[in-house]
């Protein structure tokens, strides 16, 4: 019925208590498959001590794509759920993000209710957002749990604690291996919008996460380079020629704003670089690889689509 993959790279201070909360939910339908993506820690003598799981061994770090990849190929599964290393989830946690599933077979993925490990009546992630200014964003982030207990439609499912239609991925594409890691999972939730499917908020699974802000990086060069990248990747990708002029303006100010907020924190030069070879990559050959296609074919849901990025310019939460 549903493999859990893990990805880990350098991972071990986190994986023991992350799957130590997971095992005992499982049933004889639930496996789960670490991906290890070429860790230089004890993950590789951990995983290969730990019994009750399945492991692949990458002799590489492929990057959070590269990895759940591996893992999504490798299952047979009707659902695969993605969960994070640094994560603990909660009773209840795979059988309510299935159910969910169950519900409605255009449903191609369901966001966990994901709260921060040091302030757990807080949330960290209640779906992904995503707006014309090209700013992806967590709903709900630092607010209270209380607040998010009602099922809902989001833009995407954050990647870190989300379920998925296995089957879906045939059609659509897998993760685009060259965001690496970061906004990935807007676009895949983006393109399955693109050809018909929707993204649910399942809050009945709840999963604690210590994420970036826990540790202090929440701002650091090498996320700032690659996320900006990726900020102009991803909307390339994914708009046809029209949409990407109507929204160029829009693109224009998210990207100045940005700039502005990271020259504050010391960062400008990483943002810019990024914003280049977001270009860069948009022209090469591997970018051009990537585009969605069939403008006729997706009108209905590229304007559905427009309409949500309008939308969202007023429920910017952070």
């Amino acid at each position: 019925m549903v493999t859990i993959i893990i990805p880990n790279f350098n991972g071990y201070a986190f994986l023991k208590d992350c799957l130590e909360a997971l095992i005992p939910q499982l049933n004889e339908d639930m496996h789960v498959l670490v991906v290890d993506n070429g860790s230089t820690d004890e993950s590789v003598r951990f995983l290969q001590s730990y019994e009750g799981i399945q492991t692949i061994f990458l002799s590489e770090n492929t990057g959070f794509c590269g990895a759940v990849n591996t893992g999504i190929k490798a299952s047979r599964t009707k659902y695969v759920i993605l969960l994070n290393n640094d994560t603990k989830v909660l009773h209840g946690y795979v059988d309510n993000l299935v159910n969910a599933m169950e519900q409605d077979e255009r449903i191609f993925s369901g966001s966990a209710r994901m709260l921060q490990m040091h302030a757990p009546d807080r949330i960290d992630d209640a779906g992904d957002e995503y707006c014309a200014l090209g700013w992806a964003f967590a709903r709900g982030k630092g607010k209270a749990t209380d607040r998010y207990e009602e099922s809902a439609q989001v833009f995407a499912a954050c990647g870190g604690a989300s379920i998925y239609r296995r089957e879906v991925f045939e059609q659509i594409g897998y993760f685009d291996e060259q965001h690496f890691a970061y906004l990935e999972d807007i676009d895949i939730g983006y393109r399955a919008r693109i050809f018909g499917y929707h993204n649910v908020y399942v809050p009945k699974a709840k999963v604690l996460h210590f994420g970036s802000g826990f540790s202090g990086s929440r701002y650091n060069a090498f996320k700032v380079g690659l996320s900006s990248r990726n900020s102009v990747y991803l909307p390339w990708k994914n708009m046809p020629f029209v949409q990407l002029v109507l929204n160029a303006p829009f693109l224009m100010i998210g990207y100045l704003t940005k700039y502005v907020f990271f020259v504050r924190k010391g960062l400008g030069k990483e943002y810019r670089k990024g914003i280049l070879e977001g270009f860069k990559l948009c022209r090469s050959a591997q970018g051009r690889k990537h585009k969605v296609g069939g403008f006729f074919r997706h009108f209905k849901a590229y304007c559905h689509i427009q309409y949500l990025l309008w939308k969202n310019l007023f429920r910017l939460e952070h």
